[in-house]
């Protein structure tokens, strides 16, 4: 069943996405004003597929990017834990109240990021939804091609299952990620219910997930530039996620959107209208609602890859949003 769809038709049966949404005069002026700012900054740049990831992940930790410098919270500590191919670093964020957890994959197109580089949001998320957040330091491709990125996330959420009471106080567990991080997310979840038979998450936060790293039609019919993601960012991330590696598209802990969501409890789905990877959200949303698990789905109007990191009104509303999910599924 549906429990919110942003903007349609509440009836369960119905599974209707409000239209409306989706068209250019949904877009409000500060998101207009603030896409046409990003496009003039990334134009003025090389394509990022010009550049190696070790060039791109330097430039990122010198804070020479869209992103600006790195700042770390003072509330964040690390710890490590057994990995399949060596000690996982987790960050650990608690800002004094506790009732649950939250398991946090970065995104970064399977290539890029750390953990150590949304502390910011991921404080906030800690002080607004009265949660620990651990996020986890996985492997990269290239140097560590599937599946070793997501044996990681899986071998943190298995620990993290088997500890949180101990190490946390509370067994209510929320996982979740944006881009590839959401990917990992919902094939971690799939992996461990088909392999430990566990299935008793508190809820998944999934924020513009590549639920299929092939291409939706969405990412293949995309014909705007300028705007963080585009077709052939996405083919240089999923060319470097395979490893040059033949892997069947349809292999459900690469392209979760293959999975059966059946059982997986209640989920956050948040996309923008000017991402390309929104019809991944909206199939897959689609796919947790017909499995008759709790859905919401948020569609922002004009949003953009990522539009949730940046200082817009926009981006403030789905924060507070995933915030409130979390907390509710922590409660129920």
């Amino acid at each position: 069943m549906w429990k919110r769809i942003e903007g349609s038709n509440p009836s369960p049966s119905a599974m209707l996405i409000d239209p409306t949404l989706l068209l250019p005069e949904a877009v409000s002026e500060e998101t207009l004003a603030f896409n046409a700012q990003i496009q003039q900054m990334t134009s003025a740049l090389p394509p990022m597929t010009s550049f190696t990831p070790d060039e791109i992940r330097r430039a990122r930790r010198e804070g020479v990017s869209i992103w600006g410098p790195i700042i770390h919270s003072e509330f964040a500590t690390t710890r490590e834990i057994e990995g399949p191919a060596g000690p996982i670093e987790l960050r650990v964020f608690d800002t004094g109240v506790t009732n649950g957890v939250f398991l946090h994959l970065h995104g970064g197109g399977w290539v890029l990021g750390n953990n150590d580089m949304m502390d910011p949001m991921l404080e906030e998320l800690s002080r607004e939804s009265a949660t620990t957040v651990i996020s986890v330091e996985y492997r990269l491709a290239p140097e560590n091609p599937y599946p070793a990125g997501l044996e990681d996330c899986v071998a943190a959420a298995r620990w993290l299952i088997n500890n949180s009471g101990s190490a946390f106080g509370t067994d209510r567990i929320v996982i979740g990620g944006e881009s590839s991080g959401a990917n990992l997310a919902a094939a971690s979840m799939l992996k461990i219910r088909d392999e430990d038979g566990f299935d008793d998450w508190a809820g998944a936060n999934l924020v513009y997930g590549s639920y299929m790293p092939s291409g939706t039609p969405s990412v293949r019919l995309w014909d705007k530039e300028g705007l963080v993601l585009d077709q052939e960012v996405m083919e240089w991330f999923g060319n470097h996620y395979r490893g040059g590696a033949e892997i069947d598209p349809f292999d459900p802990y690469y392209a979760p959107l293959f999975g059966d969501v059946a059982g997986l409890g209640a989920a956050l789905f948040t996309v923008g209208t000017a991402d390309p990877l929104l019809d991944d959200s909206l199939f897959m949303a689609s796919r947790w609602a017909a499995a008759a698990n709790q859905t919401e789905l948020h569609i922002a109007p004009g949003g953009i890859h990522a539009f949730d990191a940046f200082p817009t009104t926009l981006a403030k509303e789905a924060r507070d949003r995933m915030h409130a999910f979390i907390r509710d599924a922590i409660d129920r």
